[in-house]
């Protein structure tokens, strides 16, 4: 049957994804932060007769409302001020570089290039990449206050401003994101478990996962190596450990109630009585009351819930509770040592420093020859767009340049009705308090919220008034065509990613997995740290495999095609992982143990799916026979490896 025609002109869905705003809650802390931290600096400039000094104080702090996106106070610390050192370097770069034609090209180039590699390295590093550059940009294309230092400066004394704000509440409320954080992994758990046996099982899941990664990520960028330094967080550490249990049983409750129906409401209700105790610290509560289990994945679930009440009652959790190794990220040396390595050899760090410098440098040669007005507004649309791991490069070109146009029908009406002065300063307050809560809304909502803010700082520079929108808005739209072009047309594997080698990787990662859950030491009952350490990593591997894959799904066929079509490979792989930790769980609980032979059978099918996808762009469909005992832990698994070999046909092109 034909399609109606109002379907046929619509827009594809990879277009129009980034328009939907994100169902989050409004960030009111972080909303009441930006109004404060960009409009006083400007009330104090004009107080003290330096407009130009308090625009600029201004633009320092907008960098460090956009990067202020951490919960735990020490890891605010390293995301505002490291990329605030970044910043002051690169305006001072500029600032040297001011009128001086080609050098500021050549100069801005290299810095293009070095900011592209080191973002490379990680979150701080891409946020520190990014704010080198856009200040370099904005230092070469703007005059300065003389003496060359004055810039960078007021710039930092901005990012400081906001990272005062941000540590008022440290004394009252030292480890509440960290509590927060453990609390709510409990309670995404409870919610794992009330979906046991149902479709939503999947996602619930996925979101302890996110959630269980974030807990971690806290806890342990604080967490002191000698135990007694912090007994807070040794004890929410412990408390966080005994959550793993709690979810290495839930795939066998999920196949359980899958078999024999939903699970007693009282395990649900248990696990948020722990959350709850979590968040308000108590300790020396009765065990919980839960129903006699019968079956090995009840008797997982009853001994996995009870163990954790007991940890999260003790005022003084025991050391064996307290493995740091579950999560605990690389010595700083090795760290460093792996960023640099990172960085100078690997291909891609090379391949985007490279992107980026071509873009940059096509920018600046182009307002060099060309005159355009306050050209730096270019090049710094070209470097907002030109940020990979924040999502695809062609759809941030389309939506910056809707979220650009957007932003100037507001800073048009600002700068048209609203008189320069001290109006400028409960102006500022609201568009400012705009920026935190339409960014968690999404990219071009993030810049239609920035857009104005930034003009109405230009214009307290310049004065040029309401002469810069409209030069505003054909920069953006030349910096989009820039980046579109030089930045991602150009390079084949913009869009002709191998999307499937992250997943092959995942599929080998699993193969080992399964190997480790029931033979060698991880089939050990008594030795189990390798095998939580390797399940643990491989769900954090794939929850990046599924960022991975929802980012591809933005871009233009074919990467997005691709992607939609593997998309269902991806859920299949999670459902092997959890497949067989189910079985393993049963084993531990007093099921039969596999025979090895069918270990050996799953664990080859799921290495030549493997290689099968480094082999192709195509997914096909493989026919597998893969027999054992029908009655025995790993008929589940099995299946789970038969429906992903036989995931997709070759008609998914």
């Amino acid at each position: 049957m034909a399609r109606p025609r109002s379907t046929l002109l619509a827009p594809p869905a990879w277009l129009t994804a980034g328009f939907r705003p994100a169902p989050v809650p409004v960030p009111w802390a972080a909303v009441g932060r930006a109004a404060v931290a960009l409009s006083a600096p400007l009330a104090v400039g004009l107080a003290v007769g330096q407009p130009a000094y308090g625009a600029l104080v201004s633009m320092g702090a907008l960098s460090g409302v956009i990067g202020d996106t951490a919960d735990a106070y020490r890891m605010r610390v390293f995301n505002i001020a490291v990329p605030q050192l970044f910043g002051a370097v690169g305006v001072t770069l500029g600032t040297l570089v001011f009128g001086h034609g080609w050098v500021a090209v050549a100069v801005l180039t290299l810095v293009a290039l070095v900011s592209g590699m080191i973002s490379s390295i990680g979150a701080v590093a891409s946020v520190s990449g990014l704010l080198l550059l856009l200040n370099a940009v904005v230092g070469a294309g703007l005059p300065m206050p003389d003496p060359w230092w004055k810039a960078p400066l007021l710039l930092t004394l901005g990012g400081l401003f906001v990272l005062l704000l941000t540590l008022l509440g440290w004394p009252l409320r030292r480890a509440a994101p960290e509590r927060s954080a453990v609390a709510a992994t409990y309670r995404s758990v409870a919610e794992l478990y009330e979906a046991t046996g149902t479709s939503a099982y999947d996602e619930k899941r996925q979101s302890v996962t996110a959630s269980l990664n974030q807990s971690y990520d806290l806890i342990l960028a604080r967490r002191a190596r000698q135990h007694g330094r912090a007994p807070s967080l040794v004890r929410l550490l412990a408390q966080l450990n005994v959550v793993v249990p709690l979810l290495e049983a839930a795939p066998a409750a999920h196949l359980r109630a899958q078999l024999h129906g939903p699970l007693s409401a009282t395990i649900p209700a248990a696990v948020r009585n722990l959350a709850d105790a979590v968040d308000e610290g108590r300790t020396g509560a009765p065990e919980p009351d839960l129903p006699t289990p019968e079956r090995p994945a009840e008797k997982a679930v009853d001994h996995a819930l009870r163990y954790a009440a007991a940890v999260v009652h003790e005022a003084e959790p025991h050391a064996s509770n307290v493995d740091d190794r579950l999560g605990r990220p690389a010595a700083l040396r090795v760290r460093a040592r792996r960023a640099t390595r990172a960085v100078l050899f690997s291909e891609a760090s090379w391949r985007y420093g490279l992107r980026l410098a071509l873009c940059i440098g096509l920018a600046q040669a182009l307002v060099s020859l060309i005159a355009v007005p306050r050209s730096y507004w270019v090049a710094l649309t070209v470097t907002f767009v030109m940020k990979p791991d924040f999502g695809s490069v062609f759809s941030r070109a389309v939506l910056r340049a809707f979220g650009t146009a957007a932003g100037l029908l507001l800073a048009a009406l600002v700068l048209a009705e609203v008189p320069r002065g001290w109006w400028d300063v409960p102006v500022m307050c609201v568009l400012a308090a705009l920026i935190p809560a339409f960014s968690a809304k999404g990219y071009a909502f993030q810049t239609a919220a920035i857009t104005p803010v930034i003009l109405l700082l230009s214009d307290t520079l310049n004065q040029q008034g309401f002469d810069l929108v409209m030069p505003r808005l054909y920069d953006s739209l030349i910096g989009c065509g820039i980046a579109l072009i030089a930045g991602y047309l150009l390079w084949p594997e913009s869009w002709h990613a191998r999307i499937g080698d992250r997943l092959a990787d995942a599929v080998a990662d699993t193969a080992a997995y399964v190997a480790c859950a029931f033979t060698g030491n991880g089939g050990d009952p008594g030795d189990q740290g390798g095998r939580l350490r390797a399940r643990r990593k491989l769900y954090r591997d794939l929850s990046t495999v599924r960022s991975e894959f929802q980012r591809a799904l933005t871009e233009p066929p074919p990467t997005g095609t691709r992607a939609a079509a593997w998309w269902p490979l991806v859920v299949a792989v999670e459902r092997i992982v959890d497949a067989t930790t189910a079985a393993r769980i049963r084993v531990d609980h007093g099921a039969p143990s596999p025979d090895p032979a069918e270990v050996t059978a799953v664990e080859r099918e799921l290495r030549e799916l493997a290689d099968g996808l480094r082999g192709t762009d195509t997914l096909v469909e493989v026919r597998t026979d893969l027999h054992g005992d029908e009655s025995g832990v790993l008929e589940p698994l099995r299946q789970e490896v038969r429906a992903a070999r036989a995931i997709a046909g070759p008609d998914l092109r």
